[in-house]
């Protein structure tokens, strides 16, 4: 009897360590960022910063630092800001402090609140656009910036009726 409850133990915590490893081992890519860190923040403030030339990113949650990317971007990401009346306009990374209050060249940034509500931002990188306004949706992804602002003009007429 002992050794089955021992056999059923050890098992269980087996079974539970390989789907930790499964989790940890999913690529993270802009398509499942906000679903990535939603799932490390349980409910708590997680951000995603990329430094530099975006070589290296590194993940917070809280003010903790939980993760970093290696070759997660590079350089030539772009941000943009929805607005209605003037439709994309490209904004620039926030400043940043580090622990030594030194001003550091931010690349990327993207951050969930406690709420679970992330950055509004579309992401341009390597010829696609990453649509990450949506509150309640996956990110979309388009093929241009006209594209993108075609769903959001769209989106506007389907709301206004």
């Amino acid at each position: 009897m002992i050794v089955v409850v021992i056999m059923g133990v050890v098992y269980s915590l087996s079974v539970n360590s390989f789907s930790k490893l499964k989790e940890e081992n999913k690529k993270v890519t802009l398509l499942n960022l906000k679903e990535h860190l939603l799932a490390l923040a349980n409910h708590k403030e997680a951000e995603l910063l990329c430094l530099d030339d975006c070589s290296l990113c590194t993940v917070y949650v809280g003010k903790k630092k939980v993760q970093e990317l290696e070759g997660f971007l590079d350089s030539s990401v772009e941000l943009y800001r929805y607005e209605f009346n003037f439709g994309f306009t490209k904004i620039e990374p926030r400043v940043y402090f580090d622990k030594d209050d030194i001003e550091k060249d931010v690349c990327f940034s993207y951050r969930v609140d406690k709420q679970g509500v992330g950055d509004q931002v579309l992401v341009a990188y390597k010829d696609k656009y990453y649509d990450f306004t949506p509150y309640f949706e996956t990110t979309q992804v388009y093929s241009s910036l006209s594209d993108a602002q075609s769903a959001k003009e769209n989106k506007a007429q389907e709301l206004s009726q």
